[in-house]
Formats: structure tokens, C-alpha cells, sequence
């Protein structure tokens, strides 16, 4: 489901950005890699379906594409990243705060300075939150939020492949399937695929 967020990062940016817009190719692209992802989250077995998780997943998804339109358009003022997105975790920690009392958190510290745990929240700080935040801020800098966003489309990709590589899972026929549906619409999503329009100048050049 958090795969659908470079529809509503396409839809945002058409409206709000320059130079982004839509185009026929990126819903070809999209189209290609839901068939892609759907193929791989199903692998012949039941789908399992909950609303209110579901719900919640799109949520995520349309907020994150807001996230990226908005730093497409803190990027264009010449912001450093890194600042940028330091006022953004504070600003994030800051409204989570209250979530904390409604929710009961109790922090245990003797839980926290346990190794398994201290690592796993080193890397989910440095690793998984600070550098991939970055990253990700950069390449909007770079590609635009659009051009950006498509790459969601390889986390099941990824996922399938780490986990043959990593966990020994066997890859069905149905996943491989999903795999190139996505790798396809990706590369039609980013334009890599030549158009009608381009093969008719190129053969005329000749």
C-alpha cells in the first residue's frame, strides 16, 4: 500500500511544482509496477485485508508525498539538507511528545542500555532515519519529487531479493513475475523507455 505514494507525489507536484507534470508514461509506469508489487505481496496465497490498518498504510503513503513535495520546495530555496532535515526530526519529535502521554510510553532505561536494543536504535537513528533522510532529501534536490518517489516502487523488489540472498526463501515464479513488472514500470515512470515521437526523429536524423 505505501507503494502508492508516487501517485499522490504526481498528483501533488502537478499542482504545486514547476517542471514537474504528469505524463502519460508515468502512469503506464505505475500501472506496470502495482501489477508488479501485487504479484509478488500475493505469490498465489489469500489476501489478507484489515481497513483500519489499511487506512492508516494509504495515510502514510499520501503524507510522505506531501513530506516530498514540501522538500522539492525547501530545496529550491538554496537551504543546506542537513539543516533542513535536523528542523525537521525536531520539529517531528516536538509533535510527537503529546502522543507519548495518550499513548502511556513508559521508557524502561535498563531495557534500552541492553546491546540488542542499543544497536537496533543506533541503526534505526543513524542508519534507517538520519542518513536515509537525508539521501532522500538530496536526490529530491537532484531528481525532483516525482523522479524520486518512483523508486519506492524496488522495496519489493529489494525485499525478495535480500530475503533469497539473506533468509534462503525460495523465489516463486509469480515473485520473479512481479520483479520485472516493477523493474519495467520504474524505467517507464523515469522515462528510460524511448517514445514513438523520439524513434520517428532519431529514424528521420538517419
Amino acid at each position: 500500500i505505501i507503494s502508492v505514494a508516487p501517485i499522490f507525489t504526481a498528483l501533488l507536484a502537478h499542482f504545486f511544482l514547476d517542471g514537474e507534470r504528469l505524463s502519460g508514461k508515468f502512469f503506464l509506469g505505475f500501472a506496470a509496477a502495482m501489477a508488479g508489487i501485487f504479484l509478488i505481496n500475493w505469490n498465489g496465497k489469500a489476501l489478507a485485508l484489515d481497513p483500519r490498518g489499511d487506512l492508516l498504510a494509504l495515510l502514510a503513503a499520501a503524507v510522505w508525498a506531501v513530506y516530498s513535495v514540501l522538500m522539492r520546495k525547501i530545496g529550491g530555496w538554496g537551504l543546506d539538507n542537513i539543516l533542513c532535515t535536523r528542523r525537521v526530526f525536531a520539529y517531528g519529535l516536538l509533535f510527537m511528545l503529546p502522543a507519548l502521554a495518550l499513548l502511556g510510553f513508559a521508557p524502561s532505561p535498563a531495557a534500552l542500555v541492553r546491546p540488542e536494543a542499543l544497536l537496533n536504535l543506533l541503526y534505526l537513528g543513524f542508519g534507517a532515519s538520519a542518513l536515509c533522510f537525508v539521501t532522500w532529501n538530496r536526490a529530491v534536490g537532484i531528481l525532483g519529487a516525482v523522479k524520486t518517489s518512483v523508486y519506492i516502487y524496488l522495496v519489493p523488489f529489494i525485499t525478495v531479493a535480500f530475503s533469497a540472498l539473506i533468509l534462503h526463501e525460495p523465489v516463486t515464479a509469480l515473485e520473479l513475475a512481479g520483479m520485472a513488472l516493477t523493474l519495467a514500470g520504474l524505467a517507464l515512470s523515469e522515462g528510460r523507455f524511448p517514445t514513438m515521437k523520439g524513434r520517428v526523429v532519431s529514424h528521420e536524423r538517419s
